[in-house]
């Protein structure tokens, strides 16, 4: 790294976004603003006019149509990208190379291999990487990993998940991205369910081994749309997963098995935790924040001026990529898909 790079520790960490899509709207881009001792200064969208229009209606001072000026602006001290994933690996690497923090959206990479490219940048700037796995922080979660911990329900056993929805319906002849593999690494599995899979391993801890089967089921797009799979912690737990994306009906949920009762939760909605021990079951109230990602974007912010730590970096974030290249490997090798 460069040693005329500023490498202070802030007492206000100051924000540039690159790719002020929806995402950024409401689940995001507040948080920047909202977190103590943390400012959102600047935004950047390839179609100018919507960055300028993005930072008038939230207030933020400035705006470009180039990522490299908003990286090289020196009023910017950390970097939130919020692209779609083709493009993580490269600007995570040129921010890193500028000297400063990264915060890159989930899935962190298309591939392992592209997380671990980023992981390289990173320690070889010496900077931190965090990736929005934004459930490891949400206080919906906390209650999650506190009932566990606490042997709410006795030593875990097991785990299974089921996650399913209809498929998407193409958008003026282009189906989303989110299901473009060459764009998104795969289908919803990559984008959905790498978001349990790795609130699973913040809360059970890592997946050691898994094996499982991808297939298309629709025929609506190139991307997998069911997955199965069988999986192990390295405490020994047990797991299952199905995620089917050309369902009948959405559900969402996990079921965590103990010796002494499970808890069930979903992953995305908002209804309240269901904690059964023999024949009582009680209802725990557990909303999301208006801004879902604020509280890991606190984390972020603390981990940055020196106060607390981040509970998702690249580091734990690259255990996630892996047990999803496992299941897609084969799928993947059969359709052709290759990512450079």
């Amino acid at each position: 790294m460069d040693p005329s790079v500023n490498t202070r520790t802030p007492a206000t960490v100051r924000w540039g976004i690159i790719g002020v899509g929806n995402v950024t709207e409401v689940k995001s881009g507040p948080g920047f603003q909202q977190a103590d001792a943390s400012e959102l200064v600047a935004v950047m969208r390839r179609d100018g006019a919507k960055a300028a229009d993005y930072a008038r209606r939230h207030g933020v001072p400035r705006s470009y149509d180039d990522a490299e000026a908003l990286i090289h602006d020196d009023e910017v001290d950390a970097v939130y990208i919020a692209t779609p994933p083709d493009s993580h690996r490269d600007y995570a690497i040129a921010v890193l190379e500028a000297g400063k923090p990264v915060y890159v959206e989930k899935p962190m990479g298309r591939t392992t291999v592209e997380c671990e490219q980023m992981n390289a940048a990173a320690q070889r700037a010496g900077l931190p990487l965090f990736v929005a796995y934004y459930r490891r922080a949400m206080p919906r979660f906390v209650t999650v990993k506190d009932l566990l911990d606490g042997g709410a329900i006795g030593t875990v056993q097991a785990v299974a998940i089921r996650n399913q929805q209809p498929a998407p319906i193409a958008e003026g002849g282009e189906m989303p991205w989110r299901v473009r593999p060459e764009i998104s690494g795969g289908g919803h599995f990559v984008d959905l369910a790498s978001h349990t899979l790795d609130l699973l391993d913040h809360l059970l801890g890592p997946i050691a081994r898994v094996s499982g089967y991808a297939a298309n089921r629709s025929g609506a797009y190139p991307a997998e749309d069911l997955v199965s799979a069988a999986f192990e912690f390295s405490s020994g737990v047990g797991g299952t997963g199905l995620w089917c994306y050309a369902a009948g009906e959405y559900r969402d949920e996990v079921e965590v098995i103990g010796d002494a009762g499970s808890l069930t939760f979903s992953t995305f909605a908002q209804e309240p935790l269901r904690l059964l021990r023999g024949d009582v079951e009680e209802r725990i109230e557990a909303p999301y924040p208006a801004t879902v990602q604020q509280p890991l974007i606190q984390a972020v912010v603390d981990d940055l001026t020196g106060v607390g730590t981040s509970p998702s970096t690249g580091t734990s974030a690259i255990r996630t990529a892996r047990i999803v290249d496992t299941l897609l490997a084969s799928y993947r090798a059969e359709h052709g898909l290759t990512f450079v």
